[in-house]
């Protein structure tokens, strides 16, 4: 990471010392707050990996209770962030208390510039070490499809589109009820992709106002408007070389699409109040919840960048068309969960196996996943109950079909679950059908399933 590239945020409440800080860390990226909301919306709008934060905050600037808040919240909500607190002359007792609460550091007043440079410039360095160590954890311990569970046939289709994509450059459009992974998936086009050593930058286009989303894109030049006070890359810039994700482009302003337009079709940017023409080497993937051609009949959406962004387009099924994926899914975060929280939990009771089967999951993988990880926080038995979910067998809904589609089905349906429940054993899967292991081997032909799939080794990326 350049100086340049650096980004501090000061929380300070005295203009003077404020402006005498500020200069003296005029090189780097420098973002400033005078009290606890200021600096935690700064936080989350700019992501700082270093914070210098004095401890004696406004509205009680002579003690250390709002301080030692922020530092909390600071570290709640960015965990990784660097913070060296600022306290009085003497003040060394609280200051021990904030590295306690985890603070990296502390330095107490009279500021020495030459010292707090030292001190802030170690924090950039071990934070960026930190980080290289997690991304290289990441990729030896992690496939490329890392957290997909992909047991329906719905979600092998995705994945097997992932991976022929993933080695080109086209832009891909990914489709999608809300909850459904689409930057998971969007994560795993970038690993799979010759770009996986360089950058992966998300911006949700829906999350930032209209007014903004122009220089969080594409940049601002120094003097652009109010507040920009030196030239700052935007999103498109800093993804150069790797991959740019665009979230919730359905929501992106019909004005700004222009632009963007452009961005894709010649690969060059202008920062906001500049002129001169960048040229950025990015693979794009975009993602939306919504129906984009809906969008171009309400002319919300340019169909000319409809056809730009979606040269390959991928639709990721809903969780209430995975069938049997549910509980294959579940199984997978309960494992997780369970050994975040250090619980002894040995899986799903029948109840609420039945019930996950059952209820039609608006919400998509991220209501399952917030469910089962209350569940295994709230669980007083061995077992997951459907009341720990706060789920009933009646939840889910009857599909209205032919009879002969009704029949096959629910024929196929109960062969996937019985293979679920039994991970692929073929004696035991039999037994709880009915059957014998010739029928039971001629109804897996008939609807083209594989035992293997459904054992334990198999239940994670196809």
């Amino acid at each position: 990471m350049s100086a340049e590239g650096r980004r501090l945020l000061i929380v300070e409440d005295d203009p003077g010392l404020l402006n005498q800080l500020k200069w003296c860390f005029e090189g780097l990226d420098v973002i400033t707050a005078e009290d606890r909301d200021s600096a935690i919306a700064e936080l989350r709008r700019h992501e700082p990996p270093v914070v210098l934060q004095d401890l004696g905050l406004p509205p009680l600037s002579e003690g250390v209770d709002e301080g030692l808040k922020t530092l909390q919240e600071i570290l709640r909500l960015a965990p990784h962030t660097k913070v060296i607190v600022v306290t009085g002359n003497g003040d060394q007792e609280n200051a021990l208390m904030s590295v306690d609460l985890g603070a990296y550091d502390f330095y107490q007043k009279p500021v020495d510039t030459d010292t707090l440079r030292l001190l802030v410039e170690r924090a950039f360095t071990m934070y960026e070490l930190e980080a290289e160590n997690r991304r290289l954890q990441d990729v030896a311990e992690n496939s490329p499809l890392n957290g997909i569970v992909a047991a329906s046939d719905a979600m092998r289709s995705v994945c097997r589109m992932i991976e022929k994509v993933a080695p080109t450059d086209v832009t891909t459009l990914l489709l999608g009820e809300s909850g459904t992974g689409k930057e998971l998936l969007a994560r795993a086009l970038h690993r799979l992709s010759p770009r996986s050593n360089e950058r992966f930058v998300a911006i949700n286009c829906a999350a930032i106002p209209e007014n903004l989303l122009e220089s969080e894109l594409f940049g601002y030049e120094k003097g652009a408007f109010t507040g920009a006070a030196k030239t700052t890359p935007g999103k498109v810039e800093v993804a150069d070389g790797g991959t740019l994700f665009l979230d919730e482009i359905g929501d992106m302003p019909i004005g700004l699409q222009a632009k963007l337009l452009r961005f894709l079709q010649e690969r060059v940017i202008e920062r906001v109040g500049g002129r001169e023409e960048i040229s950025v080497n990015v693979r794009v993937v975009c993602a939306t919840n919504q129906n984009p051609v809906e969008l171009i009949e309400k002319q919300l959406f340019r169909e000319d960048l409809y056809y730009r962004v979606s040269e390959i387009t991928i639709d990721i099924p809903p969780l209430r068309d995975r069938e049997e994926g549910r509980l294959i899914l579940a199984r997978t975060l309960l494992a997780r969960h369970a050994k975040q929280q250090n619980r002894a939990i040995n899986g799903f009771s029948k109840d609420a196996c039945n019930a996950i089967e059952a209820y039609s999951w608006p919400g998509n993988v991220r209501e399952l996943e917030n469910k089962i990880k209350g569940a295994v926080i709230m669980a007083e038995g061995k077992q997951i109950t459907a009341d720990d979910l706060g789920l009933s067998v009646g939840d889910g809904e009857p599909d209205l079909l032919n009879l002969r589609e009704v029949r096959a089905r629910a024929e196929s349906k109960a062969i996937r679950t019985a293979l679920m429940r039994n991970f692929g054993n073929i004696s035991k899967t039999a037994e709880e059908l009915g059957v014998t292991r010739p029928t039971l081997y001629d109804l897996l032909n008939k609807y083209g399933l594989s035992a293997e799939a459904y054992s334990k080794r198999s239940m994670v990326n196809p």
